[in-house]
């Protein structure tokens, strides 16, 4: 099936991202959220992203036109029933996803494949709640979006070949790899990368070493670009404490119980770079550790 239109679910950090990367690469995309605050704003951030690349020549001003031109906004979840593609980019939480899936179904035309950015929520149980499970897959873009170059597709038991076989293309459209992952909790990337920045939380909660020089450890010993915890800061730390709560439920192993230290700022509110503060505080010119 060919893909020309889609819809993106949320206009948060994820969903622009990903409606940037389309619409520089030929799609017609509409972007949907609750808040029409939001999506201006994210209209704003793209159309300066996408300068930045401009600038250091990755695109041209033609092309930056004409991908802007191609991404219109609503606030209407409805509004999303003609495209062919729906990628659903809101928090991360089960209960939210799968209300948006069902409030869509009503909507979207019988062709339309329906995917979630999720990085670790069971794919199979989000199309098990849908009319389509085997239209439907994970399709976990890493952030940011314009930046990196992975896309994690997930099959649900029931997906098919051919909606896989669709995707696959449409990765390949974006000038991105796809790395097949299999339905399991957090799939691969978040699997490996969250008990690493719990195993970090840990680290600082027992005393072993402070923000600084876990991060300068894993700078400068293993050669990461972005030490742990300022990476949690990037990722927003109550995206990680889901995460971990995701894995510690469904592989029902220790290994993967959240630091208490996460919890608590989460609990703060201290949530990372989006709030100003988190294992690091951003409010002054540089940031600071915040322990």
């Amino acid at each position: 099936m060919q893909i020309k239109t889609v819809g993106v679910v949320g206009a948060g950090q994820m969903g622009n991202g990903i409606a940037h990367v389309f619409a520089l690469s030929g799609y017609d995309v509409l972007l949907t959220d609750v808040s029409q605050d939001a999506l201006e704003k994210a209209l704003a951030l793209i159309d300066r992203n996408i300068e930045r690349q401009v600038a250091k020549g990755r695109t041209s001003p033609e092309d930056k036109a004409a991908a802007m031109d191609r991404i219109r906004t609503t606030t209407r979840l409805a509004d999303l029933g003609p495209a062919d593609l729906i990628i659903e980019a809101a928090t991360e939480r089960e209960t939210v996803k799968q209300a948006i899936f069902e409030d869509l179904l009503a909507h979207i035309q019988p062709h339309t494949i329906l995917t979630s950015n999720t990085s670790s929520i069971s794919i199979t149980r989000l199309a098990s709640r849908t009319d389509r499970p085997e239209k439907f897959m994970g399709f976990h873009f890493m952030n940011p979006v314009p930046v990196m170059q992975l896309v994690e597709l997930i099959r649900g038991i029931a997906t098919d070949e051919p909606t896989y076989k669709t995707l696959l293309g449409v990765v390949d459209s974006l000038g991105k790899t796809a790395a097949s992952a299999e339905d399991f909790p957090a799939f691969i990337v978040n699997r490996i990368l969250m008990p690493m920045i719990n195993e970090a939380v840990y680290t600082l909660y027992e005393g072993v070493g402070s923000v600084k020089s876990i991060d300068e450890s894993l700078k400068l010993g293993a050669n990461h670009p972005m030490g742990p915890l300022e990476l949690a800061d990037f990722i927003g730390l109550d995206t990680c404490l889901a995460i971990m709560n995701v894995l510690h439920d469904g592989l029902a192993d220790t290994k993967y119980r959240p630091c208490p230290l996460l919890t608590k700022y989460v609990e703060a509110g201290w949530l990372g770079r989006k709030t100003g503060r988190g294992f690091y505080d951003y409010r002054g010119e540089t940031p600071v550790p915040t322990r």
